[in-house]
C-alpha cells in the first residue's frame, strides 16, 4: 500500500511502524511544541501533496492535531482508537497493528469549515451528553466514524466538522443494538 499524502506523526517510532507496513513519507512533530519551521513545512507539504494528521490517541496527540488543523486548513485526519494503540505502558501509533493502521488511514476525513449539520439540542436529545450511557454511545459512534477519542464537547465539534446529521447518528445508534 502506498500513501501519496505526507503523514504527520509525533515521533520516530511512529514513522518506523508506518514504514514497516506501508510506503509513505512522514513529518515528525517531536512533541506538542510545534516549531514554526515544522508548521511551515507541514503547510508547504499540504499545498504540494496533501497532509494526513495521524497523531497518538491521547491528550498530547489531540493538542498537536488541533494546532495543525487550526493553522493549516484542509488537512485530512486519521484516527486510531485508544484500545488499538495501547502498548505495555504507553499509548501510541507505534503500538497498533498493521490492519488497524491501514483501516484508520483508509477512513481519514477532512474537516469542513464551520457548518452546523447537527444542533446542540439534537446532540443532547440523542443522549450523547450528560445522560446515562452517553459515554458508551459516544465511544461507539467515534469508533464507527473513525473520529478518535473525544469527550462530549470535542465529539460534537468533530461531528459538525464532518457534516454528520441527526439522521446518520440515529442510524448508528440503532446499529448499537443489532
Amino acid at each position: 500500500m502506498k500513501i501519496n499524502e505526507v503523514i504527520v506523526v509525533e515521533g520516530k517510532n511512529d514513522t518506523n511502524t508506518l514504514k514497516s507496513y506501508i510506503e509513505c513519507d512522514t513529518i515528525e512533530t517531536h512533541g506538542t511544541c510545534l516549531s514554526k519551521y515544522t508548521l511551515e513545512y507541514i503547510k508547504k507539504m499540504q499545498a504540494i501533496r496533501g497532509i494526513i494528521i495521524f497523531t497518538d490517541p491521547d491528550i498530547p496527540g489531540n493538542k498537536i492535531r488541533s494546532i495543525i488543523n487550526e493553522k493549516i486548513p484542509g488537512c485530512k485526519n486519521a484516527f486510531l482508537a485508544r484500545e488499538l494503540a495501547r502498548g505495555k505502558n504507553k499509548i501510541g501509533i507505534e503500538h497498533a497493528n498493521k490492519e488497524d493502521i491501514i483501516d484508520a488511514l483508509n477512513n481519514h476525513m477532512t474537516y469542513k469549515e464551520s457548518i452546523e449539520s447537527l444542533s446542540l439540542e439534537e446532540y443532547i436529545d440523542l443522549g450523547l451528553s450528560g445522560g446515562n450511557g452517553s459515554k458508551a454511545k459516544r465511544e461507539y459512534i467515534c469508533n464507527k466514524l473513525f473520529l478518535g477519542q473525544a469527550n462530549a464537547k470535542t465529539m460534537f465539534k468533530r461531528l459538525n466538522m464532518i457534516g454528520c446529521t441527526k439522521n446518520k447518528l440515529e442510524e448508528i445508534i440503532r446499529s448499537m443494538h443489532d
